[in-house]
């Protein structure tokens, strides 16, 4: 897809939510379950299941996905679609892109050995190597554009509400 396929599938979409800001309103959605034996939870993805489990810094064991890198995951794949994105209406031509996300967490604060501990991944850092000709100028504005654009990365700035609520029984 070149900058005008991607102007030309944009445009009538943003003409509609510039005329009903309601309708831009996306609903996401994960599902998961608890399904496996041990402090897992099974989670639905676009290619199949996939089990999270504790990480091996707070008892687990390794055999299963743990949810900090899922998390990474996710960010590197918005970030990463959202470069292609912002690269692409720019003109930039990007060759070749690897990506990689890093952050880390302290287990003594999701353990609660220490109440003073941060709680969550802490120093996230997307980190692109791009094959280009654009000059160091255009690539500090894809890096501007794709933060400022990226709806995973915007979307750690506030932790989410978390509900436990009671099941009904069926009849």
């Amino acid at each position: 897809m070149d900058a005008t396929e991607l102007r030309t599938a944009q445009a009538p979409l943003k003409e509609q939510y510039r005329r009903d800001p309601a309708a831009a309103r996306t609903p996401l959605l994960a599902a998961g379950r608890i399904a496996a034996p041990g402090i897992t939870f099974d989670v639905d993805q676009f290619a199949g299941t996939s089990r999270a489990g504790l990480h091996r810094a707070t008892g687990g064991d390794g055999s299963d996905a743990c949810s900090g890198d899922m998390l990474l995951e996710a960010l590197l794949a918005c970030a990463g679609v959202t470069l292609r994105s912002v690269a692409t209406a720019f003109g930039v031509e990007l060759r070749s892109v690897e990506g990689r996300a890093e952050g880390s967490f302290d287990a003594r604060g999701t353990l609660g050995v220490d109440r003073d501990a941060p709680v969550g991944v802490q120093d996230l850092v997307v980190t692109f190597t791009v094959e280009t000709d654009a000059d160091d100028a255009a690539l500090a504005k894809l890096a501007t554009a794709t933060e400022r654009y990226c709806v995973v990365g915007r979307s750690l700035a506030e932790p989410p509400a978390i509900v436990v609520r009671r099941a009904v029984p069926s009849a």
